[in-house]
């Protein structure tokens, strides 16, 4: 999507260890119009899929999968990394290794929010390593439901994350794709 690979050479900035900041656009302050069209693409790609719910992970998905939704008029669930009072009782649980923090997270969600009926798209910011996409995919087969695709924002494709859940059979749809970085040399996408 070129809307959103020129918003990330004008905006992203390029740190050592890999590290691709969007956080004037994307994960912190966010640009909910640019949201808006990428949630327009997605449901370009996904046409005729009968998608009746999304999923994302806290917290950075949760602002791009909710103005996303709205193209397709279904509910969003959030996978949460802790406990609360407010998700009591039967949830279904996986472990995710998260890139950016480097910590292991149990991430869950309400067995109320994900049914076997249920055909889901992900959603997240990034694909790096796909620990958390990974993770999700779990959540929604052991709720039998049915994982219709992955819809990332950002896709560093010399990672191995892109690779390995399209080996599992999974259609990811990436509206960037990074090629390479560097501080010195910039950006180049797929």
């Amino acid at each position: 999507m070129k809307l959103l690979e020129d918003r990330i050479r004008q905006d992203g900035i390029i740190e050592d260890g890999d590290v691709l900041k969007v956080d004037s656009f994307l994960n912190h302050q966010m640009d909910v119009e640019l949201f808006a069209r990428m949630g327009e693409e997605w449901a370009r790609l996904y046409q005729g899929e009968d998608i009746n719910k999304i999923l994302t992970i806290e917290a950075s998905g949760i602002g791009i999968a909710c103005i996303a939704a709205q193209s397709f008029h279904v509910p969003v669930v959030f996978a949460k990394k802790s406990k609360s009072k407010n998700i009591a009782g039967d949830v279904y649980t996986a472990k995710v290794e998260s890139f950016t923090h480097g910590k292991v997270y149990d991430i869950m969600v309400s067995k109320r929010f994900l049914r076997p009926t249920d055909r889901v798209l992900i959603l997240d910011d990034f694909l790096a390593n796909g620990a958390a996409l990974k993770g999700l995919i779990e959540l929604v087969r052991q709720a039998g439901a049915t994982v219709v695709g992955a819809g990332i924002a950002v896709e560093k494709a010399f990672q191995p994350g892109g690779d390995l859940i399209r080996s599992m059979g999974i259609r990811v749809e990436s509206l960037a794709r990074v090629k390479s970085m560097s501080p010195e040399q910039g950006i180049e996408f797929c």
